[in-house]
């Protein structure tokens, strides 16, 4: 699972990246770009440092990280969406894999804190 998760969390990151390229030219173009790989890159990139964490708390600090990171690109994807930049049809794969990574880590840094709370 957990290398399941780092390779679906880059997959994930690059798809956002490349999708990022077909948006509409517009003012706020930049700015939502920049926020959206910011976000997705780091539920990665976070996670990977979660699983090289030296303690559960750790790991449970760097977990609430990616859960925050992977609502973030969510929340922009929300904008992409209702600013007009993308059509719904272009980001809804993106949304439904987001949203499932999203539940993944939530439900892991529940376990996680539970499992400490029990220790």
């Amino acid at each position: 699972m957990k290398e399941e998760l780092k390779v679906r969390s880059k997959i994930f990151a690059v798809s956002i990246i490349k999708m990022t390229e077909f948006l509409q030219k517009k003012n706020a173009t930049a700015t939502v770009t920049n926020q959206i790989i910011r976000a997705a890159t780091s539920v990665g990139a976070n996670y990977r440092a979660a699983l090289r964490g030296r303690s559960k708390a750790k790991f449970i600090a760097k977990l609430g990280i990616v859960v925050e990171e992977a609502d973030e690109k969510l929340y922009w994807l929300e904008i992409i969406v209702d600013s007009e930049l993308a059509t719904k049809e272009m980001i809804t794969p993106l949304w439904k894999e987001g949203n499932e990574l999203t539940a993944i880590f939530v439900s892991m840094l529940k376990t996680a804190k539970l499992n400490r709370d029990n220790a």
